[in-house]
């Protein structure tokens, strides 16, 4: 990694090296055409051909179904927090909603405007350290849909399998820090959506994969850049889209193609993870923050015995090039974010760093 640093970013994070070094030459001259990338019409043939190649790379790499349509839209995964619900929940229905971390608690916020939210699951208590399951779990009498966030990005954990619905309710998930990063049944979730600035692409551009007949009647009137049919029928083209963005995505689902798919991605990442979790796990100056079974492989939580070495950690780290550690805000710590483009090199250079400083700091107490 030659003039580059490691990029531990929680998002925007960092892209593969072969697709920036595309995008360098495709800025000046795109496709022969004399004109770069971010210059094309979004109306034209060249984009025309993006789009194409963007939707048919996305499809063959999640192996999504043909009745679901794949489209893109802007705002980032936040502006998905209200969209969900005016599209899916009358003013008289409940819907459930998962309350892991942050940004569930962003959606869970947003459902009054349009109808009930009923908390079906929450590890607040625990401040959000582990993802409710079995007895944990109490859905309403009859949802419209249930939603959660499939990877909890600031406390590091992550769903291992989709929640079950009850009756007829359907799926929804924000996937942004996860999504194709293993195999995932998308023909079980009702609609699907991902900020791209951690495994897809670059910010400004949001993946939406949704069952056709579910996005088709909107439950209310909305406005047209709300409608999700609308979008999926205008190939994420009803107004000027990201156009670096969606093509930037293709780029990067034909990287994920010649890495060996899904299945080697999940490979990939879970011994990435390893290596740092195998660390933590064999000593005892740092403690990690998420519980051992909901352990994310994207997002690694982790603190030093008090708030004064997390400091000092974060700053020696960065001076090494291991960069952008500090943990959220709201939990502290560090926070080392792994994801798909993120090379196994970085997390040797991690947990080599993670050695030294325990051992130099071995007396410390919290």
């Amino acid at each position: 990694m030659s003039e580059r640093v490691y990029n531990f970013s929680a998002g925007p994070a960092c892209l593969p090296e072969s697709v920036i070094k595309q995008a360098q030459k495709d800025l000046w001259n795109h496709m022969d055409s004399g004109i770069g990338i971010l210059e094309h019409s979004h109306r034209n043939k060249y984009f025309d051909k993006v789009t194409e190649q963007t939707e048919a790379s996305c499809r063959e790499v999640g192996n999504i179904p043909d009745d679901m349509a794949i489209f893109w839209m802007q705002g980032g995964a936040t502006s998905q927090c209200y969209m969900v619900p005016a599209n899916f929940l009358p003013s008289d229905r409940t819907a459930d909603y998962f309350q892991t971390g942050k940004w569930a608690n962003d959606s869970i916020n947003e459902v009054h405007h349009y109808g009930t939210v009923h908390i079906c699951g929450s590890s607040k208590d625990k401040n959000y350290s582990y993802i409710p399951k079995g007895d944990q779990v109490q859905y309403s009498d009859n949802p419209v849909y249930v939603q959660f966030t499939s990877n909890n990005t600031i406390m590091g954990t992550e769903f291992k399998d989709e929640p079950a619905t009850p009756g007829d309710a359907f799926l929804v998930a924000d996937m942004s820090s996860n999504i194709y990063s293993r195999p995932m049944d998308f023909s079980k979730f009702g609609l699907v959506y991902a900020g791209a600035q951690k495994n897809l692409g670059p910010s400004g551009t949001t993946l939406l994969i949704a069952k056709k007949s579910i996005i088709e009647n909107p439950v209310r009137e909305l406005p047209k850049m709300m409608q999700f049919d609308l979008m999926a029928k205008k190939e994420g083209r009803y107004n000027t889209p990201n156009t670096f963005g969606v093509y930037l995505m293709g780029q990067v689902f034909d990287w994920i193609k010649a890495q060996g798919g899904l299945t080697a991605m999940a490979e990939y990442n879970r011994e990435k993870a390893a290596l740092i979790y195998d660390f933590i796990d064999s000593q005892d100056f740092f403690t990690p923050h998420a519980a051992k079974e909901d352990r994310s492989d994207m997002n690694i939580t982790f603190k030093c015995p008090n708030e004064e070495l997390d400091a000092l950690f974060i700053q020696q780290a960065e001076a090494k090039g291991l960069t952008t550690l500090a943990g959220h805000r709201s939990i502290g710590g560090m926070r080392a974010s792994i994801y798909n483009a993120f090379p196994r090199e970085g997390c040797v250079a991690l947990v080599e760093f993670m050695k030294a400083f325990a051992h130099e700091h071995a007396g410390a107490t919290a």
